[in-house]
């Protein structure tokens, strides 16, 4: 590999949130339409997200910790219940393995383009999820399957046994990816692309920056922490438009860091330092 893309690489870093921001939970309603109506499935994928999410949030209020896989099940259960419907263990199991196959946001494709054009950039996984759940879902979906080298590393919170939002598993992200945590520049140098708002805000805490894919264009609306901290540094509606915008954030960084692998543009005329974005 080429040393200044070795070097670029390891500064600016993307890491992307897998369930609400590469692959779709709602999905699974039409594995649940195979047991129940139409509007019952919808429904029960919906609290059935609501309480996977609820569940990992009192856990991190409790000090305890049980994996996603886990959380996964029992959320589901919760979800059954309220709908006042059932699945044997069987079916159950199968449920699950459907979790592990969600389809991908239709911007897949253009995000992972737009980032082969980015060598600058190292990309990673950051998820809830157990390292074993997320590389499942990675190699079961056909449109993400396609990218899985796009992707430098896997982080996922077990390391940690806490949840997002805990700060913990952010500057656990920030060590695996080589930040000092104690350096608000490098902080800043990491980059959480996420659809889910908690996502945001718990980067956004620890002095990383983060992008809130609003797929649904509502605009924000999370309210718990005032200021630029409760708020995404950027808004896009789709993935695909993410990766300009980080190197429209660090352009200036980037060209720097180009001129010092390559010496004064005197001195390597035939070179041409990386334009702004």
């Amino acid at each position: 590999m080429n040393t200044m893309k070795t070097k670029m690489s390891k500064s600016i870093v993307l890491a992307f949130d897998v369930y609400g921001t590469l692959l779709s939970t709602q999905s699974i309603a039409d594995k649940l339409a195979s047991h129940f109506g139409g509007d019952t499935a919808k429904t029960i994928a919906t609290t059935w997200r609501r309480y996977q999410l609820e569940y990992t949030w009192r856990m991190n209020s409790m000090g305890q910790y049980e994996d996603f896989s886990k959380v996964t099940q029992r959320s589901l259960k919760h979800a059954l219940h309220e709908s006042k419907v059932s699945l044997n263990d069987e079916q159950t199991t199968d449920m699950m393995k459907s979790y592990d196959s969600l389809t991908c946001f239709p911007d897949i494709d253009r995000t992972m383009k737009s980032l082969h054009t980015a060598p600058d950039i190292k990309a990673v996984i950051f998820s809830n999820g157990t390292h074993s759940m997320v590389s499942s879902s990675i190699n079961n979906s056909p449109d993400l399957a396609k990218h899985a080298k796009s992707f430098d590393d896997i982080v996922v919170v077990e390391e940690v046994k806490k949840y997002k939002p805990h700060p913990e598993v952010y500057y656990h992200l920030a060590k695996k990816v080589g930040k000092d945590t104690s350096d608000s520049k490098q902080m800043e140098q990491v980059w959480v692309v996420s659809g889910n708002p908690f996502d945001i805000v718990g980067a956004r805490a620890v002095g990383m920056n983060a992008i809130w894919v609003d797929r649904m264009g509502v605009g924000w609306q999370d309210s718990m922490v005032e200021g630029s901290k409760g708020r995404p540094t950027e808004v896009v509606k789709t993935l695909d438009s993410v990766v300009t915008s980080v190197m429209s954030t660090h352009s200036d960084e980037l060209t720097s860091q180009w001129r010092e692998m390559h010496g004064e543009r005197e001195k390597n005329p035939k070179e041409v330092p990386p334009s702004k974005v």
